[in-house]
């Protein structure tokens, strides 16, 4: 391989991922943005009873763990291979007791991966229903966000058995930009509901010159056991 072309790939992988890193978080935020009147915990005691005394129903998750510690490292290491930060990057910002999320991301050669953990925790409210009946909502909507642009391409909706009471995968292929060069990417996101709170991972590799695409059944794998350590990390 010509050393030109090695720098080359190097040099960009920085400027990859934080186009990624942007991808990644821009679809559950404009969801969470777009549906502010179904989402959120919001004031818990304000939505907890409404003017005539009538009371919501209780939610199991009363809180969030930190989204950067929903994986171990050992989890991390394994799907993000050279990852320089296994701690993982915080991405978002607000209330991190009803929302966080948490990314990852290694170049072992040219074999690029992305991980990005999502959590999204919905209060019961009288007039919209309980915390579990929004974070099912929510759950299709995170399924669905993908269809919409018009850059994802094959995509593949598949339910998965055993995990939360709701959970779906989609697998499809995109293509990102840097400058003027682009990359080919094969993607998976799972979206578990687990009661009132929403889990969505977007795991996501390419292989830049001569490195070959990962496999999509792989990925889904990967996702899938990425999505049930996640749920584990509820209390």
């Amino acid at each position: 391989m010509p050393r030109k072309a090695q720098r080359t790939t190097t040099r960009s992988a920085p400027r990859l991922a934080r186009t990624l890193a942007c991808a990644a978080v821009a679809i559950p935020a404009l969801l969470v943005s777009g549906c502010s009147s179904d989402s959120g915990g919001g004031d818990a005691a304000g939505s907890a009873e409404d003017g005539g005394g009538q009371k919501a129903a209780p939610v199991k998750f009363k809180e969030l763990p930190d989204a950067c510690k929903t994986l171990s490292k050992g989890t991390v290491k394994k799907l993000t291979p050279k990852t320089e930060n296994a701690g993982g990057k915080r991405i978002g910002a607000g209330n991190t007791q009803d929302s966080g999320s948490c990314l990852w991301s290694g170049l072992d050669k040219f074999d690029y991966r992305q991980l990005t953990v999502s959590l999204k925790r919905f209060e019961s409210d009288t007039s919209r229903g309980s915390g579990d009946k929004l974070a099912a909502a929510f759950t299709e909507q995170q399924a669905d966000a993908l269809k919409t642009d018009k850059a994802n391409k094959d995509l593949k909706t598949a339910p998965v058995n055993g995990l939360g009471e709701q959970a779906t995968s989609i697998s499809y292929k995109s293509k990102k930009k840097d400058g003027k060069d682009s990359e080919d990417f094969t993607e998976e996101r799972v979206v578990v509901r687990s009661a009132n709170v929403v889990v969505t991972v977007d795991y996501s590799g390419a292989g830049f010159e001569d490195g070959k695409a990962p496999k999509s059944e792989d990925l889904k794998k990967d996702a899938q056991n990425a999505a049930k350590e996640a749920v584990g990390s509820l209390k």
